[in-house]
């Protein structure tokens, strides 16, 4: 019989003790080939519950014989003999108990599978009581005083007691193990004897046949006798829209129609400029992207084929330099004809002004602009009102650095460098009597951890600040400290003064 036949056995019998099936349980027990010491040990127990004793002294000799450690084996053997009224072999087996303990207090058998602890002094109380059987009462009170040094809190009484018996020379009752307490298989190895199933069921994922759902083996198709007098065209497989493209490089956005993207990740070009900037698709998002970021991807049926020639070199360290924006390419992949025409007139010589405030964020104004136009680019933004927006020069707002409707502009646009600058921002609550615009906030009702570099990440209940719409499912917030993009079905928006987000 193998291990595993045993470990079921074994299992299947204990469960019927716990079912009050004794019965059943010693017949499962009997039909075990190999017994170890442990099974033959539960035999022996279920034999003294049916007062079989003379099955009972056969099973513990026999689990003594698989283990002579067993101090518990010698201890039910010994209470074999006592009720078959041999105390000789009672005291002897006793002994033997004791003697395995080693000197130890208790054996605690619950590592083994026996939810049970042998303690010293009550195998000396039993080998006191052979003694005054046999009638030894001297040696029988020298045990009992032996046990005092053994004994624990809760064994004290017994033991007082059985002092107290021996000195009137009367018999006390003996320590018995208790009933349907029995080794068990462990129970790691019990969890192992269920089947499982690791692979699971195979479903398809991509097909060139339309609506197929086979996952099992196809037969041998029919071979084609005669080859083709020319090669087959190239069947590239397309899963979403646009030619897949590997990033190569990390690539941060300076502005918000740009996309993060960090090496690995396979994005899906849908238009190519001739600025050598794409506009790509990644998780459900479009923007754009440096094209010499990025490496072609073929998913092709004749890739086998192809794979030992013409293998492209590994990426060097360093990114390839950032190139220059031309109008004409948006992340919709949306630019032709009169409407790009009338884009490039507009977006042309277009001034960046990144804004540092509590986040970083960037806005388009054109250079030279008054100072109304560039707060009201700022105040939409912020989705706050004008008059409470003081902007800096510098990190720290000083009478030279403050910038207000009276500055010279010109003095401020010189500043730039290739139609970019950087201005600080600063908020102040408005004290004109006029109502305070309140920022809309909401509450997150489900976690979102972030997928790329761009999203927020949030917990449930934590308050997100509103910055931007970005799309119908898509918005830019705040939160903890750290700006990003989430999506709007994560969040409930927080009323203000009746007022809510459209």
């Amino acid at each position: 019989m193998s291990f595993v036949d045993t470990l079921r056995q074994w299992d299947n019998a204990v469960t019927c003790v716990d079912r009050q099936d004794l019965t059943e349980a010693l017949r499962i027990f009997l039909a075990i080939q190999e017994p170890n010491s442990k099974i033959y040990f539960d035999i022996g127990c279920l034999h003294l519950l049916n007062n079989d004793l003379d099955a009972a002294e056969k099973a513990f000799d026999c689990s003594i014989g698989k283990d002579e450690h067993l101090a518990v084996a010698f201890f039910q053997r010994g209470m074999t003999f006592y009720r078959k009224q041999r105390y000789e072999e009672s005291l002897a087996d006793f002994q033997h108990a004791f003697k395995a303990l080693r000197g130890n207090q208790l054996i605690d058998y619950k590592a083994l599978g026996l939810r049970y602890k042998l303690f010293a002094c009550e195998v000396l109380l039993n080998v006191a009581l052979c003694e005054a059987h046999l009638g030894k009462w001297e040696k029988a009170h020298e045990n009992l005083v032996k046990a005092l040094d053994y004994k624990i809190d809760t064994k004290l009484n017994i033991i007082d007691r059985a002092l107290d018996s021996a000195l009137k020379q009367k018999l006390f009752k003996p320590v018995e193990f208790p009933s349907k307490v029995l080794f068990k298989p462990n129970r790691h190895y019990v969890a192992e004897l269920e089947k499982k199933d690791y692979l699971g069921k195979a479903k398809v994922v991509a097909s060139v046949v339309p609506q197929d759902a086979f996952s099992g083996f196809a037969p041998l198709q029919p071979q084609v006798e005669e080859s083709p007098t020319y090669p087959k065209e190239r069947e590239v497989l397309r899963a979403l829209e646009g030619q897949p493209h590997t990033v190569l490089y990390e690539f941060v956005p300076e502005t918000s129609d740009e996309l993060a993207v960090v090496p690995g990740n396979i994005v899906f070009v849908l238009q190519k400029g001739a600025d050598n900037w794409a506009s790509v698709v990644f998780n459900e998002r479009r923007g754009l992207v440096p094209y010499n970021y990025l490496e072609r991807l073929e998913i092709s049926l004749a890739s086998k084929q192809n794979a030992g020639q013409g293998r492209s070199q590994p990426p060097s360290k360093e990114p390839p330099t950032r190139p220059e924006r031309k109008p004409g390419l948006t992340p919709s992949g949306k630019a032709s004809g009169d409407t790009q025409q009338k884009d490039e007139q507009s977006t042309n010589n277009l001034c960046i002004v990144k804004v540092c405030f509590t986040f970083n964020f960037a806005v388009s104004v054109p250079p030279g602009c008054t100072y109304a136009i560039l707060v009201e680019k700022i105040s939409k933004k912020l989705n706050l009102p004008s008059t409470s927006i003081t902007l800096s020069l510098t990190s720290e707002a000083t009478e030279e650095s403050i910038i207000t409707p009276s500055t010279e502009m010109e003095g401020v646009w010189r500043r730039a460098t290739g139609l970019r600058i950087t201005l600080w921002c600063n908020t102040k609550e408005q004290t004109d009597g006029n109502p305070k615009s309140e920022t809309l906030h909401f509450v997150a009702l489900h976690s979102y951890e972030s997928s790329s570099p761009e999203d927020l990440n949030f917990h449930q209940g934590e308050t997100v600040t509103f910055l931007s719409r970005v799309n119908q499912e898509w918005l830019e917030g705040e939160c903890n400290g750290k700006t990003g993009i989430f999506p709007a079905s994560f969040v409930e928006e927080l009323p203000v003064d009746g007022r809510t987000m459209k």
